[in-house]
């Protein structure tokens, strides 16, 4: 079976970033089918565009833009891509980079589908830090990706955690569908008071229902910005922002950059040197 080393994916690089103890790329996939193979060191995918089927020894997924994947190290898998145009964004992590900040990768076993918001907003966030490349940079992505794995190790121990039937119900309606829900609407659907709905959801979710919807909001937003198929106005609109002053403006507060110029630094790649 083949092994990739340090910094290989099956694709055109338009950007590498080589940090000491960890590699980013952001990287066009340009294999139809790839047999089963697996990478030295533990690393994340983050599809931006396209579609991407893969598959390991116990599970099999269908990515579309906005997914996001954690492989532990020599983790087998395979993946095969549609003709169009895929782009996929990975940091990878050498054995040092976790010793240094005492995080153990084996409490993040096999393979990981994410799609927890806040975690997403947090790789949006590294994504972002990478097109800025500055002398602030390197700390900057550590320490989001130091809360990246604090907040996966808290989700798989929350797994273990009986919860209310509704806290997996809400998740199914939030994750899963593109209705733009509403505290009274979900409630509803929930058959739960708002008050209490309000009150509960921070304590399993880890955060306000507000700040949720609006992580979702500007996920979606990154994900279609980085398509390039849309105008703003239509991003806009297409995920929930009543006005384009109220999306710039959240946007803004959460990734500390403009929609337009996130738009000019992701979609720029090919002109990225190496």
């Amino acid at each position: 079976m083949n092994e990739l080393k340090r910094g290989d994916f099956f694709g055109t690089h338009y950007q590498k970033l080589n940090f000491e103890e960890f590699t980013i790329t952001d990287t066009e996939y340009t294999h139809h089918k790839v047999d089963w193979h697996f990478h030295e060191n533990p690393y994340f995918t983050y599809l931006l565009q396209g579609k991407l089927y893969e598959a390991n020894k116990k599970e099999e997924y269908y990515l579309e833009p906005g997914s996001l994947l954690f492989h532990n190290w020599q983790d087998s898998h395979h993946n095969i891509k549609p003709k169009d145009y895929t782009r996929g964004f990975h940091i990878e992590f050498n054995s040092d980079w976790f010793l240094k900040h005492n995080i153990s990768s084996m409490d993040f076993e096999g393979s990981l589908n994410l799609k927890n918001p806040i975690i997403k907003n947090l790789m949006n966030k590294v994504f972002i830090e990478t097109k800025i490349n500055d002398n602030q940079s390197q700390l900057s992505i550590e320490l989001l990706m130091i809360d990246i794995f604090d907040k996966i190790k808290t989700q798989e121990t929350d797994k273990q955690i009986k919860k209310p039937e509704w806290v997996k119900k809400t998740q199914e309606i939030l994750l899963e569908t593109e209705t733009n829900y509403t505290l009274d609407l979900l409630s509803k659907e929930l058959n739960i008071h708002p008050v209490h709905l309000s009150r509960e959801f921070h304590r399993y979710f880890g955060t306000t229902f507000g700040q949720y919807i609006r992580r979702l909001k500007l996920n979606k937003a990154i994900t279609l910005i980085s398509s390039n198929k849309l105008s703003m106005t239509e991003i806009c609109y297409k995920c929930g922002f009543y006005d384009q002053s109220h999306f710039i403006s959240t946007f803004k507060q959460i990734y500390k950059i403009t929609p337009s110029n996130f738009n000019k630094k992701s979609n720029n790649v090919k002109n990225i040197q190496l």
